[in-house]
């Protein structure tokens, strides 16, 4: 026996979609600004104002930063036209672009030619290390410097 279609059922099939399609989409928007803050700086504006003489004076470094990862070993190369320069660190974390569940602060020393730390195996993907250092000379330096992590 074949049920008749009525209008109730049509407008109960419609109204259980859209609050499938709302509440999937409300849990994506709740999930997204829980896990990345999107905050960089307090104040925007101040740190607008010194930007492009903070750029300058960090490309006139010539630092050439990179990093490599060996299974638990996170390895920090900063070298300028004559060799490995040893900066003071200030801050380091390690962590995704997109969100900041799986941040880690490596602890990093100086074995002679590069930073190491010891990590967890990081999962295959971009990485990010954001990186604030002081030259010998007193420069600030500030980078994000990427790491893909292939399987």
């Amino acid at each position: 026996m074949i049920k008749e279609l009525k209008g109730w059922h049509v407008l109960a099939i419609f109204c259980t979609g859209f609050a499938i399609i709302i509440s999937v989409n409300l849990t994506m928007a709740f999930q997204a600004v829980s896990t990345f803050p999107g905050l960089e700086t307090k104040n925007s504006y101040m740190v607008s104002q010194v930007f492009d003489e903070e750029r300058e004076a960090q490309e006139a470094l010539g630092w050439d930063v990179r990093l490599e990862t060996n299974g638990d070993m996170l390895a920090l190369y900063i070298d300028d036209d004559i060799g490995p320069v040893v900066p003071t660190l200030k801050a380091a974390t390690l962590g995704r672009a997109t969100h900041v569940g799986e941040d880690m602060i490596p602890l990093f020393r100086h074995d002679g030619t590069r930073f190491v730390a010891t990590i967890p195996e990081l999962a295959p993907g971009n990485w990010n290390l954001r990186l604030a250092a002081v030259a010998p000379d007193g420069t600030d330096f500030r980078q994000r410097v990427v790491l893909r992590v292939r399987q």
